[in-house]
């Protein structure tokens, strides 16, 4: 079996001209804790823990050290219990090549047999962030 995990690159056309309102959503605590989680808690400088799940049901809590930060530019995480060393998360705020938009590039990585529901995944995050932020 291939343990070795793939990368995931996506792109997604975002509604705004600021990269200031981009980083409020990707780039702090509350602003992920808007779309990305149901609850976002700094633990340390580096360390943020993220909650899917409401307190009456079951919950599914992990943590991820900050691994890049850079404002207005692109946050990098892995996962604390990460075993390839080499997977890592991020949101990076880009143009576009065709339009010239901004767009929210995000880097993922997954097992091969877990790409498609990977992708899946960010799709739904990125519509969460649309319905709160209008991004």
């Amino acid at each position: 079996m291939n343990t070795t995990k793939q990368r995931l690159n996506i792109e997604y056309p975002l509604t705004t001209k600021s990269p200031n309102i981009v980083w409020e959503q990707i780039g702090t605590v509350h602003g992920l804790g808007r779309w990305l989680a149901d609850r976002v808690e700094e633990i340390s400088d580096d360390v943020i823990s993220l909650t899917w799940g409401q307190l009456w049901t079951d919950q599914h809590t992990l943590e991820a050290r900050v691994l890049e930060c850079q404002k207005n530019d692109h946050i990098r995480l892995q996962w604390v219990n990460e075993d390839d060393p080499d997977a890592y998360w991020e949101m990076r705020i880009g143009k576009s090549d065709l339009t010239d938009e901004l767009c929210l590039c995000v880097v993922d990585y997954a097992l091969p047999e877990d790409i498609d529901d990977l992708h899946d995944l960010w799709d739904g995050n990125m519509e969460r962030l649309h319905q709160v932020s209008g991004l």
